[in-house]
């Protein structure tokens, strides 16, 4: 069936929509109480996994709320409830806690699969539309997620109420990376691929270290200087005493600037007198996007890492980042 208008119609579909959904996350707010607190207690003392289950819409949204608990640091996994019944059910530990989800609270299968955890003494937290039903009554804790009505014009299709769901189930898991501390470097052990995982990656990842790294003794003359600035290829070197200890750096810059301005034979100068003191330095574990920012700051293109005795460990320059993809 054509429409008069047919533009107007789309957009305002759309947002209509969209304004549903958020009111249903948004309602979601005020009903946060000891409940909730009590679940998150529950989930940071737990010795084993979290184990998300449910059937349909639910069970997509249960897949992806485990992921997110997995990729934040507390351990867990998504397990179909058929597929339990029949089987599965030995991927459960004594030590997990299960997290059901179900808009009616009523679906028979995940009540059989409850009847059967309850057994191995498990505690069950649930993510439910319907506070009374058979399922939220088998609960130690139960989250309602119920919405004033769907996004679907029929009001059938799960779609307000799927949104909630996954956003409880976000809550849950933020809130418990912030119960744990969990810090950039905890998320790039997670992630070590893709470029969210080059981004998180340390420094130590991708320095020049060992032979590559091109280092002189503070007395070395500027010939030697020069040299191991070009057998290194970096456009610097670090000068550094016997043991290592940085005291300075030398780039292609300070040559050029120096050759203009000084009055006397550059070549006949040592390290020490050519090089720039107490450089910008970075320790090892530092992340590659800190690295990134603080070139960007400096307006260098490459920092020195050392170790928590300042000596010299390796370079990292702004190529590596751009290998990366960082930018």
């Amino acid at each position: 069936m054509s429409s008069a208008n047919p533009t107007k119609s789309i957009l305002a579909a759309a947002r209509r929509v969209l304004r549903i959904e958020a009111e249903a996350i948004a309602g979601l707010v005020d009903r946060l109480d000891e409940r909730f607190e009590k679940a998150v207690e529950l989930l940071y003392a737990c010795k084993g996994r979290v184990v998300v289950t449910g059937l349909g819409k639910s069970g997509l949204i249960g897949r992806k709320i485990a992921a997110t608990f997995a990729s934040t640091g507390t351990p867990a996994l998504f397990l179909h409830a058929v597929e339990a019944l029949h089987g599965d059910l030995g991927m459960l530990t004594s030590n997990d806690i299960l997290m059901p989800i179900s808009s009616s609270g009523e679906t028979d299968e995940l009540i059989e699969l409850v009847e059967a955890v309850k057994r191995l003494g498990i505690h069950l937290i649930t993510l439910t539309a319907s506070p009374r039903s058979t399922l939220a009554g088998a609960s130690d804790i139960v989250l309602d997620i119920s919405v004033k009505e769907e996004a679907c014009s029929l009001n059938l299709a799960p779609t307000a109420s799927t949104a909630a769901a996954l956003a409880m189930g976000d809550a849950l898991a933020i809130t418990l990376l912030e119960q744990r501390g969990f810090k950039e470097e905890d998320f790039a052990a997670l992630h070590p691929a893709g470029r969210l995982g080059k981004k998180l990656r340390r420094v130590e990842a991708m320095m020049h270290k060992g032979e590559d790294v091109p280092s002189v003794l503070p007395y070395a003359k500027m010939p030697d200087v020069i040299y191991e600035m070009s057998r290194k290829g970096l456009g610097l070197t670090a000068v550094t005493e016997s043991d290592g200890k940085l005291l300075g750096i030398i780039t292609d810059g300070d040559l050029r600037r120096m050759m203009q301005k000084s009055r006397q034979n550059v070549l006949e100068l040592s390290a020490r007198e050519c090089m720039t003191p107490d450089p910008v330095t970075l320790p090892r574990t530092e992340l590659a996007a800190s690295a990134l920012r603080l070139m960007e700051e400096k307006k260098i293109t490459s920092i020195l890492v050392v170790d928590a005795n300042g000596r010299l460990e390796g370079v990292v320059h702004v190529h590596d980042l751009w290998t990366l993809q960082l930018f």
